[in-house]
């Protein structure tokens, strides 16, 4: 029988990041639980290409766009389940027998429990609770059915906000994992707690308010 899991990665200049991410998959194959790793590439300048190829990922490229990444990677993927993770999410030790066992007992999503890799303990106890009342975001990593995700639609080709979408198809069909996923915090270091988690919040509810994700893809950047 094959391995059931395709592990779907969006990159973009992410070669410092997707070591580590890569690593972490190790326990899955080693269980038995990955079929594929398919790396969707959106145009990178440095060596995440040459590194994903090191590490026997398929890779498929196209515009930079994280909806339309996914989007790709996904159409690409042979797998019954589907493991969609950011280049800079690490899945700490003992998540293979938490996803098995999922596989095995449910037909539902799942979604991982957010840590960051220093600090931020209250911006991911935030998160986690955001994830309870349905709103993961792609930083938690998401795993569901290949037929579940047919059934929604799958990735809207969109540049920001994909994650929301995606959480707003599957609600009431996601469950959390008894996992961790661990992101790395830089950007909130960076940028302030504070702040980089107020811009986040603002453009959640101006996404909700029926801004385009071009044009939050716009500011957000700038």
């Amino acid at each position: 029988m094959r391995a059931p899991i395709s592990v779907v990665i969006p990159t973009l200049d992410a070669a410092p990041q997707l070591a580590g991410c890569l690593a972490a998959l190790v326990e899955g194959l080693e269980a038995g639980l990955i079929r594929e790793l398919i790396v969707s590439d959106g145009g990178s300048q440095d060596d995440t290409t040459t590194l994903a190829d090191a590490w026997g990922a398929h890779v498929v490229s196209g515009p930079a766009s994280r909806g339309g990444q996914l989007r790709r990677g996904v159409d690409a993927a042979q797998g019954l389940w589907l493991l969609v993770l950011h280049a800079d999410t690490v899945l700490q030790e003992g998540w293979a027998g938490v996803v098995a066992e999922h596989i095995q007992t449910s037909d539902r999503a799942g979604w991982f429990r957010l840590r960051f890799d220093r600090g931020g303990r209250f911006v991911a106890g935030w998160a986690n609770l955001r994830s309870r009342l349905g709103l993961p975001y792609g930083d938690q990593g998401l795993l569901m059915p290949r037929g579940l995700y047919d059934a929604v639609g799958g990735y809207a080709d969109q540049p920001l906000m994909e994650d929301v979408a995606m959480a707003r198809r599957l609600r009431g069909r996601m469950v959390r994992l008894d996992a961790v996923a661990v992101t790395s915090a830089a950007k909130y270091r960076q940028q302030g707690w504070v702040k980089r988690g107020g811009r986040n919040l603002w453009t959640l509810m101006r996404y909700a308010g029926g801004v385009s994700p071009e044009r939050l893809a716009q500011s957000y950047r700038r």
